[in-house]
C-alpha cells in the first residue's frame, strides 16, 4: 500500500502502484495539483498596498513597473503621479493652477479681506500681482468684491498690504 507526500501541502495520501508508474500521484487533491501548476508570483499594488497574484506575461508588460490589483487603483496612481503637472500632456506652464493649489492647501477658505465663506464668491489673488508666482506663500483666497477693490483702488491696495504684512 504505497504512501506518498504531496508535493504542495505535504500530507500523506494513498496513491495506486499503478499511478505511480505513470507518474501520477504527486498531489493529493486537484486543488494542490492546480497550484502546482501556477506561474507567476504575488506583488504588491502600488496604490493601496494588497497582494495581488499576477502572471509572467502581466509581469513583463509593466512599463513602470508598479502593478496595480484593479483599474480604479491604476487610474488613481496615473492621476496622482503620471498624469499631474509637467508630466501631463496638456501641461501649459503651469500658470493657471494657483486654484487648486489653494483648495488642496491646508488653508482656511475665507476671504481675507472681509471674512466671506462662500466658496462660490471667492477667488485667489496673487499678492506680488506676479501670476506665475504660484507659491502658496503668494497666494489668497479674496471675494470678487474685495479682489476688485484691491486691484482698482490703490488706497485698498496699501491697506491690504499693510494687513498681510
Amino acid at each position: 500500500m504505497p504512501l506518498v507526500f504531496c508535493g504542495i501541502c505535504k500530507k500523506e495520501f494513498y496513491v495506486k502502484p499503478s499511478h505511480l508508474k505513470r507518474g501520477d500521484g504527486k498531489y493529493c487533491s486537484n486543488t494542490c495539483s492546480a497550484q502546482a501548476r501556477r506561474r507567476g508570483k504575488y506583488v504588491v499594488c502600488t496604490t493601496c498596498g494588497k497582494d495581488v497574484w499576477r502572471m509572467p506575461k502581466h509581469l513583463d508588460h509593466s512599463k513602470s513597473g508598479n502593478y496595480f490589483c484593479d483599474k480604479s487603483c491604476q487610474t488613481l496612481w496615473r492621476n496622482s503621479v503620471m498624469y499631474s503637472g509637467p508630466a501631463h500632456p496638456n501641461w501649459k506652464g503651469g500658470e493657471n493652477i494657483y486654484r487648486k493649489i489653494m483648495l488642496c492647501s491646508k488653508g482656511s477658505q475665507i476671504c481675507k479681506r472681509c471674512g466671506i465663506i462662500d466658496l462660490r464668491l471667492l477667488t485667489v489673488h496673487h499678492i506680488n500681482q506676479n501670476r506665475k508666482n504660484n507659491n502658496i506663500e503668494n497666494l489668497v483666497w479674496l471675494c470678487y468684491n474685495c479682489h476688485r477693490l484691491i486691484h482698482k483702488d490703490k488706497e485698498e491696495m496699501k491697506k491690504f498690504m499693510g494687513i498681510m504684512v
